[in-house]
């Protein structure tokens, strides 16, 4: 497995991580075992770093990976690393109902997740959203503290603006910054990356694969299950999801000429993007896993990298990629 450094404070994980939300919620029914098998094979091909959220499942997600990590051998458990987000307020129905950033509620969140995932340390945290209400600098002071007392190694952001960033590295130095990052997500290849780059702080970057809308096996006639929350995405709806499938479908005339997968193209374009990034890919089986793993084999010259861009140019993207509601929670985005 290649591996990378995120950020100048020694974070060194595998190139590829997995993301593990679908495995507990958000893209319709889900399987328990095959999520287990889905994680310990990952560990298997030597990936290490594991992210996800307490608020996935409202803790099923940290629940399953405790699971995965008992259950697996000790090696793999050992090099495994925790990526965990916090912060996000919900209802019993599972509605989002804001963020939460005080210090006494960092405390709070970490010590239910230490307990969840049975270990005792987390080996990056970040609050999933800034608390419009509470300033940066004293959630990333919060978790400075846990870092001083042994209960985190580093400290992440995510979804966050250059103005943030600078605020949250004046404080602590910062690991990563989480943020969706794909062919059709570039916004911050204008001042986010760049501000990162600066301060020496690296980037997970999720939804590679735009929650499988570029994995090149979406269609228009897909049905999607009570609660998937693409149902309820821009880039899954009406005339954007055909402008959308369009892009995918010149995508895949380079991917073929290459002889590899559309998946497998769009996550080497993001491996591509810097040794400072490291893709998160949402695998939920065995075999998607497989797929995205080999795109760490694709290599691509500047004749790809030309034919990618003029298959799917930065901006072409239709839609925006949350609804209004959630995109006004993003820092990132302001």
């Amino acid at each position: 497995m290649q591996t990378r450094t995120l950020g100048d404070n020694g974070l060194r994980t595998s190139a590829l991580g997995l993301g593990c939300m679908g495995m507990s919620a958000l893209y319709g029914e889900t399987d328990r075992a095959e999520s287990v098998a889905t994680i310990h094979a990952a560990l298997d091909a030597g990936v290490t770093l594991l992210d996800t959220g307490d608020f996935y499942g409202m803790g099923h997600n940290e629940l399953l990976i405790n699971e995965a990590l008992r259950t697996a051998p000790a090696a793999h458990r050992e090099q495994a690393l925790t990526s965990v987000k916090f912060g996000a307020l919900r209802t019993v129905d599972g509605r989002f109902i804001g963020y939460d950033g005080r210090p006494e509620a960092v405390q709070n969140f970490a010590a239910y997740s230490l307990q969840r995932l049975g270990t005792d340390h987390i080996d990056v945290y970040r609050i999933a959203r800034l608390d419009p209400a509470v300033p940066i600098e004293e959630t990333v002071g919060a978790i400075a503290d846990l870092v001083q007392a042994g209960h985190v190694r580093h400290i992440g952001l995510s979804e966050v603006g250059a103005d943030t960033i600078r605020k949250a590295a004046s404080v602590a130095p910062i690991s990563d910054l989480q943020i969706e990052y794909s062919l059709l997500s570039r916004d911050i290849e204008e001042q986010i990356l760049p501000v990162c780059r600066e301060l020496g702080i690296g980037v997970t970057a999720y939804g590679v694969l735009s929650r499988g809308l570029i994995s090149g096996n979406w269609s228009r006639e897909r049905q999607l299950s009570q609660g998937d929350f693409r149902s309820m995405s821009p880039r899954f709806s009406g005339d954007n999801l055909d402008r959308n499938l369009a892009l995918v479908e010149a995508l895949r005339d380079v991917a073929e000429s290459k002889g590899v997968t559309v998946a497998q193209t769009a996550v080497a374009w993001v491996l591509s993007r810097g040794e400072d990034i490291v893709p998160l890919v949402g695998a939920r089986t065995r075999e998607r896993l497989a797929e995205s793993l080999s795109a760490l084999d694709v290599t691509l010259d500047a004749h790809d990298l030309d034919a990618i861009e003029r298959a799917v140019p930065a901006g072409s993207a239709a839609g925006d990629r949350y609804p209004a509601a959630q995109m006004a929670h993003l820092d990132s985005e302001k």
